[in-house]
C-alpha cells in the first residue's frame, strides 16, 4: 500500500514538465502561424507613419511657403513706400525748381524796369496786409530807415508797363503802410493820355471793381473810346505826371448831368502784386 502511494506521487510531479513542453510547442506553432499577421501589422504601422510624415512635410512646406510669401510682401511694401517717398521728393524738387524759375522771371522783369525807370525809387516787397483793414492797405518791407516818407507814390511794373499802385500813408522804422489805388479814400488827379481831358480817379473799395474817373467834361463824351489810356496829370503835387492808371472800360453818361464818368480797368493786377517801387520826392 505504501509503494502504491509512492508511485502515484512520482507521476503527479512529472506533469508540470509535460505541461511546459506542450506550451512551448503550442507557442511555436502559434508564432509560425501568425507571422504574416505580424508582418501585416508592421507594414500597416509603416504606412501609417509614412502618411503622417508626408502630411507633416506638406504642412511644413505650406507654412514655409506662406512665411516666405509674407516676407516678400513686407519687403515689397517697404520698397513701395520708399519709392513713394522718392516720388514725393522729386515732385517737391520739381515744384521748387518751378517756383525758383518763376521768381527769377519776376525779378528779371523788375530789374529790366529798374534800368528804364524815369524816377529815383526805393524797391520794396509786399510783406503783409493791414490788420485793421483801415485803408484796405498792405505792408511793404521798407520804412523810415530806408528813406520812406508819407505820401510817397508807389508804382509797380507789370506787363511791360509802369503803373500806379497807390501811396504811402504810414511809416515805421523798417516797414510802411501803402494805401492802394482801389481804396475809396484814394483820389488821383488824372487825364486821358490821348484826348488830354482831366478828371479825378478814385477807387470803389475792392480790386475786383473798376476805378472811376469823375468830373470829366461833358464834351469829352464824343472823343472818349474804350481802351483809351488814363495817366496821372501831376496836379496836386503827390503823383508825378504820366504814370499809368489804366484803360477806359466803359463810359457812363446821363443827359441831365453836367459831366461824365468813366470806368477804368487798373493797369495793376493786385492779386499777383509782389514787388513795388516807392518814388522818392
Amino acid at each position: 500500500m505504501t509503494r502504491g502511494k509512492v508511485k502515484q506521487k512520482k507521476r503527479i510531479n512529472a506533469d508540470p514538465y509535460v505541461f511546459a513542453a506542450l506550451m512551448i510547442v503550442s507557442f511555436s506553432l502559434l508564432l509560425f502561424s501568425t507571422r504574416s499577421f505580424v508582418i501585416d501589422i508592421k507594414d500597416s504601422g509603416l504606412s501609417l507613419f509614412s502618411g503622417i510624415r508626408g502630411a507633416i512635410h506638406a504642412v511644413s512646406s505650406t507654412v514655409s511657403r506662406t512665411l516666405l510669401a509674407v516676407n516678400e510682401l513686407v519687403v515689397l511694401r517697404r520698397e513701395y513706400n520708399a519709392l513713394l517717398e522718392r516720388v514725393a521728393q522729386y515732385e517737391y524738387l520739381e515744384r521748387s525748381a518751378a517756383g525758383i524759375y518763376s521768381e527769377n522771371n519776376r525779378l528779371r522783369e523788375q530789374l529790366n524796369f529798374s534800368k528804364d525807370a524815369l524816377y529815383k525809387y526805393i524797391p520794396a516787397e509786399i510783406s503783409g496786409r493791414d490788420p485793421d483793414n483801415v485803408f484796405s492797405a498792405f505792408v511793404i518791407n521798407k520804412g523810415k530807415a530806408h528813406g520812406i516818407e508819407n505820401n510817397m507814390p508807389v508804382i509797380a511794373f507789370q506787363n511791360g508797363m509802369q503803373a500806379l499802385v497807390g501811396k504811402v500813408v504810414q511809416t515805421a522804422h523798417l516797414e510802411s503802410l501803402v494805401m492802394p489805388l482801389y481804396d475809396q479814400r484814394c483820389f488821383v488827379s488824372s487825364r486821358l493820355d490821348r484826348e488830354r481831358y482831366e478828371g479825378i480817379v478814385e477807387g470803389q473799395g475792392s480790386p475786383a471793381l473798376p476805378l472811376l474817373m469823375r468830373s470829366l467834361a461833358k464834351r469829352a463824351r464824343d472823343d472818349v473810346k474804350t481802351g483809351d489810356l488814363v495817366v496821372t496829370s501831376g496836379m496836386g503835387g503827390v503823383y508825378p505826371p504820366g504814370i499809368i492808371l489804366g484803360r477806359v472800360s466803359e463810359v457812363l453818361f446821363q443827359e441831365r448831368e453836367t459831366s461824365i464818368e468813366l470806368e477804368i480797368e487798373s493797369a495793376v493786377d493786385f492779386s499777383r502784386l509782389e514787388y513795388v517801387f516807392v518814388i522818392e520826392k
